[in-house]
């Protein structure tokens, strides 16, 4: 029995597979391989990368071209439809003002158009802050006790009281004056006027601007819905919720629910964006040094004293953009109650 077991182990040992050792030339070259670092991620603006930013502002710019060639193209086919041709000379794009109405901006409406200036800038800068911050940077209580509040959301609602008593202040001398008839249609020629003017707009045959006296009917309409209706729904909507408002008046909370406010501030303010925008393109579009001279200078001639006016105004206006920062408006804001970091 020992003898068997015996012969059977070198068996074994012969069966076993053999273990082949790698040449020594291949073992270096292993060796020297070094590990491939993975590709450093691209860095993110906001939701897309810069690149991604840069494709979707060329899409966007080369689809506003087509649009705006697709609408002129479509409103100069409109003017060749039969009738209309004898709407527009009907209706020029504006009617005449009573005869009480002057010409001219007094010097309050020069100075209230730079505070609204000023002050909608910052406010559309500070209501996009407060929509999007994740955590605020610091907080904000009143003296008198209160809900603590960021210290983003305190300069906003300042900036609406402050933007609410300039209004206050125009509206009031708007109505003393009688430069109220300027932006309040006294005839409903009002309405075809401005839509014979938003015709001309659109096939690029602008009406004739005369700003001094008076204003097309499209600008007078929109002038008038940007004082008296925007601006108040942004005023209303706001105030709903703010601090200031009653959170224990049950009946009021229900009749005018704060989802409401919600859904009509920020498209409110979206369409202030957007009148801006299309206001400045239209001043600089239409004589830019006599549309100047009429908001900042006060005059109807045509210099560069309401030119450099304006570039003041814009270097204020841009100077406080870059103030409007918790480190600089934090003392402002220690004067009406405390500032703490949670």
């Amino acid at each position: 029995m020992v003898e068997t077991v015996a012969e059977a182990e070198p068996t074994a040992t012969v069966t076993a597979p053999a273990v082949t050792a790698a040449p020594a030339s291949v073992a270096p070259s292993v060796a020297a391989e070094k590990p491939v670092k993975p590709n450093a991620e691209a860095r993110l603006s906001g939701s897309r990368t810069l690149g991604q930013w840069i494709k979707l502002i060329v899409l966007l710019a080369a689809g506003a071209v087509a649009a705006a060639a697709i609408l002129v193209l479509a409103a100069r086919g409109v003017t060749t439809l039969p009738g209309v041709p004898a709407f527009l000379e009907r209706y020029p794009g504006e009617y005449p003002l009573p005869e009480t109405a002057e010409p001219g901006f007094p010097w309050w409406a020069q100075w209230s158009h730079f505070m609204n200036l000023f002050l909608m800038v910052l406010i559309i800068r500070s209501g996009y802050q407060v929509r999007t911050q994740q955590k605020p940077p610091a907080f904000w209580t009143p003296k008198r006790g209160g809900k603590k509040i960021s210290i983003n959301l305190w300069l906003h609602q300042s900036l609406d009281i402050l933007w609410l008593v300039n209004g206050a202040i125009f509206v009031v001398l708007l109505f003393a004056s009688g430069h109220w008839m300027r932006i309040v249609p006294t005839s409903w020629e009002a309405f075809p006027n401005a839509l014979s003017a938003l015709l001309q707009y659109m096939t690029l045959d602008w009406p004739v601007e005369n700003g001094w006296v008076n204003y097309n009917s499209l600008q007078q309409l929109m002038y008038f819905l940007v004082v008296f209706i925007a601006a108040p729904l942004a005023a209303i909507t706001g105030a709903r919720m703010s601090e200031f408002w009653p959170k224990e008046a049950k009946t009021l909370n229900k009749l005018y629910p704060v989802e409401v406010a919600r859904a009509l501030h920020f498209p409110t303010m979206l369409f202030f964006v957007l009148f801006i925008l299309i206001h400045v393109f239209l001043v600089f579009s239409t004589g830019a040094l006599r549309n100047l001279n009429h908001m900042f200078g006060g005059t109807d001639v045509v210099n560069w004293v309401g030119f450099w006016l304006f570039a003041a105004a814009i270097a204020i206006t841009v100077a406080g953009w870059y103030a409007a920062r918790p480190p600089v408006f934090a003392p402002i804001a220690k004067l009406f109650g405390p500032v703490s970091s949670r």
